[in-house]
């Protein structure tokens, strides 16, 4: 069975979706790996390193796509790479299956078994192929990195012959995995932090690492069977924007990271929260690329509104690809591995197995699942 792995071609993404060690993984399984020439070049890795991982290098992108039985990638498919998948072939990425309709309609019309990474099932035997947690964890510990550059002041407390420096106030919005990283991070690098999430269930989570968790009575909210918080009601949002603002007013840094799974966003600083902090205060918006959590929050750039400086920035886990790569690589070989017959070596589908039926989103002709 032959695994293709071409390039990516968005504009600034350095990740590579396989490292040469998980290559050579591949290849122990049996397999057949293809890799279009300059896969690493974002995280140093050569074509001389994937060839002696075992995989055959290849310069002709159309031919990898269209032999290969299992095409392997990060980001979704541009429409002319997905008319190049044979028949029956098995693609796996991000696929934005929300918003992409017509994409999930051409994977099932040119026959190809589409697995969605955004779907993989946040359960205890799928959390090895989990790619959203893994890379949600490195774009928390980067925001806050990035956070603590622009700063104009450091964030542990520093006592000196003049004098004692108080410690930055870092806020973080929203306790999953990249807010509890966020905290864990601000923490280690000395600062006062506090953090809010709307399941009240993550608060000792958020105690755990040193955080004060800020108390907001919203009524009945909750999570989904998968772990991500449920949507709030209009009335909700404003109680929640009501105790944010005075939060936002005393932090130096405010860091969010409430996502919706499936929906765009929701806003939760608003334009007279963000007049009302400090001017130097920074803002990291890390729900950016789903709506955005910051009124005046721009994709892909840094705005200055009256001093706070808003950051929009996209692939944030793109920011440190060489640990972003190896942890993707790993989700995409521990989903192979665990169906890999080694007999037959082959990849075959359990159409009957939890972790297959949620993220196989086409199949034989037909996108399998409403969303």
């Amino acid at each position: 069975m032959q695994i293709g792995i071409p390039k990516e071609t968005y504009p600034g993404e350095t990740r590579a979706v396989v490292i040469p060690k998980d290559v050579a993984r591949f290849v122990s399984l049996g397999a057949t790996v293809v890799v279009e020439s300059g896969l690493g070049e974002g995280i140093r890795a050569t074509d001389a390193d994937y060839e002696k991982a075992g995989a055959t290098i290849s310069k002709d992108r159309k031919a990898i796509i269209g032999e290969s039985d299992i095409v392997l990638r990060l980001r979704k498919p541009e429409t002319d790479d997905v008319k190049l998948l044979r028949k029956g072939c098995i693609h796996i990425s991000y696929l934005d299956p929300f918003n992409e309709k017509a994409l999930l309609q051409q994977l099932a019309d040119q026959g190809a078994s589409a697995i969605s990474m955004e779907l993989i099932p946040r359960t205890t035997r799928a959390q090895k192929m989990d790619s959203l947690s893994s890379q949600a964890s490195l774009a928390g510990y980067t925001a806050v990195i990035l956070a603590a550059e622009r700063l104009e002041q450091s964030l542990p407390m520093m006592t000196t012959p003049a004098g004692t420096i108080n410690p930055a106030r870092v806020f973080i919005i929203g306790a999953g995995v990249a807010g509890l990283q966020a905290i864990a991070t601000a923490k280690r690098l000395g600062a006062r932090v506090d953090a809010f999430d709307t399941r009240p269930t993550v608060a000792e989570q958020v105690r755990s690492l040193g955080a004060r968790f800020v108390e907001v009575d919203l009524g009945e909210t909750g999570q989904t069977k998968d772990g991500y918080a449920k949507a709030l009601t209009e009335e909700q949002l404003k109680m929640q924007r009501d105790a944010m603002a005075k939060q936002c007013a005393m932090s130096d840094v405010v860091i969010t990271t409430a996502q919706v799974f499936g929906r765009k966003a929701p806003t939760i600083i608003t334009k007279d929260m963000v007049a009302g902090m400090k001017p130097g205060s920074i803002i990291v918006d890390l729900a950016i690329e789903t709506g955005g959590n910051v009124e005046g929050a721009q994709l892909g750039k840094e705005v200055d509104v009256n001093g706070v400086r808003i950051l929009g920035l996209e692939n944030m886990a793109g920011r440190i690809p060489i640990d972003a790569s190896q942890m993707y690589s790993a989700n995409l070989y521990n989903l192979i591995e665990e169906y890999w017959d080694k007999e037959s070596k082959s990849f075959p589908l359990d159409l009957e197995d939890d972790i297959i039926q949620g993220c196989l989103i086409t199949h034989d002709g037909k996108i399998r699942r409403e969303l």
